[in-house]
């Protein structure tokens, strides 16, 4: 059997996993092995670089899910203070509409004040028309 033609069986034990029974030139067996080596390491490297950006992401997602509840006990509280503005404002709609009421009453009488005032005055000006002041 010739040295370089392929062995049909394969070393089992995991030492030789990757090694012929029949070894062929030496030289080509160490570069082998240093190549399965180097990209073992290459492989690891690929696989923590990996785990780190997992490892990132669950921090991540961690901090997400904190902000997530921070902003939730937020918008509760924002909803209870709504709710209560708006039962303050439906209490106080019969006051506001009373106030209107008040304030339209008050705008007739003011023009109802000016008129009288208009009035006194031209009825001041005709009584010193018909009785000038006398000395």
């Amino acid at each position: 059997m010739d040295q370089y033609s392929p062995k049909k069986t394969l070393s089992t034990s995991t030492q030789e996993s990757f090694e012929a029974l029949d070894p062929h030139d030496p030289e080509l067996c160490k570069y082998a092995k240093n190549m399965f080596e180097k990209t073992g390491l290459y492989l690891k490297g690929e696989l923590s670089a990996v785990l780190e950006d997992y490892k990132l992401l669950d921090n991540m997602n961690a901090a997400t899910a904190s902000r997530y509840q921070q902003v939730d006990a937020s918008i509760a509280r924002l909803n209870t203070a709504n709710s209560q503005i708006n039962q303050q404002m439906v209490e106080l709609l019969p006051l506001m509409k009373e106030i209107d009421e008040i304030e339209c009453t008050v705008e007739k009488l003011e023009q109802a004040a000016y008129r009288l005032d208009a009035y006194t005055t031209k009825l001041e000006n005709q009584f010193k028309t018909v009785f000038p002041k006398q000395k």
